[in-house]
């Protein structure tokens, strides 16, 4: 059982910048394809980024290109979401999935684990 636990969500306003960290539990972190998704009120939970194992890809949806990074320290078990040019719209929970039998998790249903999410609120 792996255990994530996300942090860094908060309040910002439109054109900032957040950090967000998940950190796991499980010593074989490495082995795991890693992402985040996101839910806003209302809507469903939607997949955001991605990146395998050894941290040689990462996929991102289109309305996230070029505003946010995956990336990962398997050495301390730590996924990060650097976002920037934060907008209004990224207002939603966030959540870090790890999907053990994937190369990436692109998909709600590839995840085999999810963390508990953190709060990312937007203002104009």
């Amino acid at each position: 059982q792996v255990q994530l636990v996300e942090s860094g969500g908060g309040l910002v306003q439109a054109g900032d910048s957040l950090r967000l960290s998940c950190v796991a539990s499980e010593r074989t972190f490495s082995r795991y394809a890693m992402g985040w998704f996101r839910q806003a009120p209302g809507k469903e939970r939607e997949f955001v980024a991605t990146i395998t194992w050894s941290a040689a890809r990462s996929y991102y949806a289109d309305f996230v290109k070029g505003r946010f990074t995956i990336s990962r320290d398997n050495a301390k078990n730590t996924l990060y979401l650097q976002m920037n040019s934060l907008k209004p719209e990224d207002t939603a929970v966030y959540y870090c999935a790890a999907g053990h039998t994937v190369v990436a998790v692109r998909t709600i249903l590839e995840a085999d684990y999810w963390g508990q999410g953190t709060q990312v609120t937007v203002s104009s």
